[in-house]
């Protein structure tokens, strides 16, 4: 199967990269397209969330994705942009993170890095925009989110620049998208993300979805990159989609 091969273009400024690949999309833009500014006005994350972009405060980027394989794998392209965001922190900062199910990218318990993923029909046929938000310097956040949110220079003491990460992120990003299409590709991101993840089991939750609010200790993850929780009762229940926090003991008990 032919690479991925990014072509990058590069803006000052842009309200939403997702919103502009979605465009570029529609024009008949091939997959690989990447597009990145040096600052969002109007960033988003999941669930409708704003996503601060100051400029030149972070890495803020999206790609295209044109996936030929079943769609029942799709959702294992967050995975992927999580693992390639995981490695290339690794191998540019020394900066060992932790993957919090389904899409965010934290250190010491505080979130470093959004991940978006959004499908848009084109003329060319459906296709994936996976956006990607990394906080690399103190000012990427408000002072009023400091015990949630870190940083690249928080928390290893390192001033890098947008452009140091995101070529190794594009190059772990390419690897773990040609994995995933291989024989055996579901399981092996997935099990890759587990080793990465201290959410894929045994972790205390609250889950809050569409059904309502579930509390219960993760016991791994499913092929399509669910999330199995088991509540009080000793049932397991599937999570596909939900906001996730970590339940402290005494509030578990």
């Amino acid at each position: 199967m032919p690479e991925m091969n990014p072509k990058i273009m590069r803006f000052d400024s842009l309200p939403s990269t997702n919103d502009e690949v979605a465009r570029l999309a529609t024009l008949g833009a091939g997959e690989g397209l990447c597009v990145v500014a040096g600052e969002q006005t109007a960033g988003r994350g999941r669930l409708q969330r704003s996503w601060i972009s100051p400029k030149n405060a972070g890495l803020y980027f999206s790609i295209l994705l044109r996936p030929t394989f079943h769609q029942q794998s799709w959702p294992l392209l967050t995975f992927v942009a999580a693992l390639a965001i995981h490695d290339a922190l690794l191998q540019c900062c020394q900066l060992e993170t932790d993957i919090k199910w389904p899409n965010d990218i934290l250190s010491h318990d505080r979130k470093l890095c959004g991940i978006l993923a959004e499908t848009i029909e084109t003329p060319g046929g459906r296709a994936v925009i996976v956006g990607i938000g990394v906080n690399i310097k103190k000012n990427s956040y408000p002072v009023a989110l400091e015990s949630v949110a870190t940083s690249v220079e928080t928390e290893t003491g390192q001033v890098i620049g947008p452009q140091d990460l995101l070529g190794p992120s594009l190059n772990a990003f390419a690897n773990h998208y040609q994995r995933l299409q291989q024989a055996g590709g579901a399981e092996h991101i997935v099990r890759e993300v587990s080793a990465r993840s201290s959410f894929a089991s045994n972790k205390h939750i609250r889950v809050n979805d569409a059904d309502g609010i579930l509390i219960g200790t993760t016991r791994g993850l499913e092929r399509d990159g669910s999330l199995r929780v088991e509540i009080d009762d000793g049932n397991i229940k599937t999570i596909r989609a939900g906001d996730v926090t970590v339940v402290r003991a005494t509030e578990f008990q």
